[in-house]
């Protein structure tokens, strides 16, 4: 372990190839968001005829604001839909900080709204064949809100999988900009977990029904907030907490609440401040490559969404910065585990906030040197405030310093963590470039050789289930799941055959260049493969029996096959049928140029390059 507040030299190398690898990338952003924050304000820059449309829905007294005492305005981009638990609670938001502007001389405009799926909704669908790239659609949709050019900082409403990361991506395009995120919080703790994931498993088996698995599920999922396990949503507000884009303390206080509600009038008081101060710093400054390793040492640290192996990427894009799984897996080799939330425990995160939460884990990570301590933040106190608790004192918000933890079987100091090691590992062979996360599987599971069984599609893995074909020891292979084949939809639905098979003793991991959710289960899984077998990668060679042996300790991936036989082995191709269904119907069609350019997984999965 790291001397208190010395830099581990692992961490510290890894932030200098990030730099060394970024520099012409960086600086060429940096050129960029330097000529637009020296323009001349909006207001004088702006024809009279723009400048009137844009005022023209405001009240008469933020028009005067705006026009002749030149006031700070605010553009908020909000993603509130009642689609999602998770962003219902943002419907009352804007006119909380457009109420809060007011009061400190300014004001705020809602310069757009951009799409938000449910990736809950539409798990095992068609439609969660958009869900990769809605990120990239919401990326879009902010920079068409912030192209109205006329605001002097930005509010980002948002929380889940995709929203956040494509919220940051299109922010980050308008880098000059002072920027704060606003989440909303999760739901009051529903069902355990745990036996929700029984639930599941027996309905794999025709144990209970569909009258029983739907009482256990809206159990489950059962109030306005996030889902209250530890995938991608909530992952998402652990790194916004680290990267400093948070009022610090903000992202697992539940919502409704008087501290929600006052965090949420604080975001605007703190974008304004950045202003008023004119302290310099625009959210393309703040992510920087510490922010962004800061970032990856909290994924590792609390277990979090393998889905941020491909939106941390794209984010980091974004700002010039160039990061691969190397740069994850090696600082996964040092950064300790210290939380167990679901589903790496039997924890979920109103439990993990209870016992001390992001700040608790940010201090710990500081204090033993696995993050950098001499960031910007949106806060002027840096990165240290975000190792304090909000609370209130009558109507005024204040912060405290962390103690011990409050429940050492949920969060754990760096001196004591659950693993000395983060939850990741690259995996690589001869059937490419993977990840598995390993938090949650048991040690014994760690290695897995049986013989393959390869399929078209996660329905064909279910009817061999269900048809009692996979009773054996053996490696599931789900191909054409990537980005150019489908849009790379999880396939979270998979997680319950597999755990039955896992639970009846046999010897089963998945292989697939598809995703799986945030909340990937106990089942060894080698995901998001690259080259993607659409593209031509060796995915697309492996047949039924080939032997497969998949190795997290020593990151390995291969297919035994002899080597020359392998070589010589025919690539196959997208077949004619499942190429057609992926294409069409549910608004895939509109998706076609996305898919056709997408990049690989580790490079993003972007689209727009």
């Amino acid at each position: 372990m790291a001397d208190r507040f010395t830099l581990h030299p692992v961490v510290s190398q890894i932030t200098a190839r990030v730099i060394e690898r970024s520099r012409p990338t960086r600086s060429a952003y940096l050129q960029q968001l330097h000529a637009a924050s020296t323009r001349t304000r909006s207001t004088d820059r702006m024809g009279c005829a723009n400048l009137a449309h844009a005022v023209a829905g405001l009240p008469l007294d933020d028009r005067f604001k705006v026009v002749t005492e030149q006031a700070p305005n605010i553009g908020i981009v909000t993603a509130y839909n009642d689609m999602l638990s998770a962003h219902t609670p943002m419907q009352t938001y804007p006119d909380l900080i457009k109420t809060e502007a007011r009061k400190l001389g300014a004001t705020a405009q809602v310069a757009g709204g951009v799409p938000a799926m449910c990736d809950g909704v539409t798990q095992g669908t068609a439609g969660m064949e958009l869900s990769l790239f809605s990120r990239d659609v919401i990326a879009m949709a902010t920079a068409v809100a912030l192209s109205h050019d006329m605001f002097d900082a930005a509010l980002l409403l948002g929380v889940c999988d995709k929203i956040v990361p494509g919220l940051l991506i299109g922010a980050l395009h308008f880098g000059h900009l002072p920027t704060v995120f606003v989440p909303a919080g999760p739901m009051p703790t529903g069902l355990p977990n745990k036996e929700k994931a029984k639930t599941r498993e027996l309905a794999a088996q025709g144990l209970v029904g569909r009258a029983e698995l739907l009482d256990s599920e809206i159990k489950s999922y059962h109030a306005p907030g996030t889902c209250t396990f530890y995938g991608t949503a909530n992952s998402n507000q652990m790194l916004l907490e680290a990267m400093g884009l948070h009022v610090p303390g903000t992202a697992f206080v539940a919502p409704g609440g008087a501290l929600r509600d006052a965090l949420t009038r604080e975001a605007a008081r703190t974008a304004l401040s950045i202003v008023k101060s004119k302290r310099y710093a625009p959210i393309g400054l703040i992510v920087d490559e510490k922010a962004i390793v800061n970032a990856m040492v909290a994924l590792l640290a609390t277990g979090g969404s393998t889905n941020h192996l491909i939106h941390w990427v794209a984010v980091a894009y974004s700002a010039g910065i160039v990061i691969d799984w190397n740069d994850f897996s090696d600082l996964s080799d040092v950064v300790p585990t210290l939380s167990h939330v679901y589903p790496n425990g039997s924890a979920d995160v109103n439990q993990f906030q209870a016992a001390g939460g992001t700040g608790y884990v940010i201090r710990e990570l500081l204090d033993a040197g696995f993050m950098h301590a001499d960031v910007l933040t949106v806060r002027e106190g840096g990165i240290r405030d975000y190792t304090r608790e909000p609370s209130l004192q009558g109507a005024d918000l204040v912060w405290h310093d962390m103690g011990a933890s409050r429940d050492e079987s949920i969060v754990r100091p760096a001196q004591a963590p659950f693993s000395p090691t983060g939850g990741l590992k690259l995996l690589q062979g001869n059937l490419g470039r993977s990840v598995i996360k390993t938090s949650s599987i048991p040690d014994d599971r760690h290695i897995i050789e049986a013989p393959a069984r390869v399929f078209e599609s996660q329905e064909g893995l279910h009817a061999a289930f269900n048809a009692g074909e996979l009773d054996r020891d053996v490696v599931c292979v789900v191909r054409w799941q990537g980005p150019q084949a489908n849009g790379m939809p999880e396939l979270h639905k998979l997680t319950p055959p597999l755990s039955v098979l896992q639970g009846k003793g046999f010897r089963v991991a998945l292989v697939t260049d598809g995703r799986m959710s945030g909340a990937s289960g106990k089942v060894p899984a080698a995901i998001h493969l690259s080259p993607e077998a659409a593209d031509g990668g060796p995915l697309a060679k492996v047949r039924d029996g080939d032997v497969i042996r998949l190795n997290a300790a020593t990151g390995e991936l291969i297919v035994q096959v002899p080597e020359a036989e392998w070589a010589a082995r025919p690539t196959a191709v997208v077949p004619d049928s499942l190429r057609h269904a992926n294409a069409l119907g549910m608004g895939r069609e509109l998706f076609t140029g996305m898919r056709r350019s997408a990049l690989t997984a580790e490079k993003g999965a972007l689209s727009w390059m």
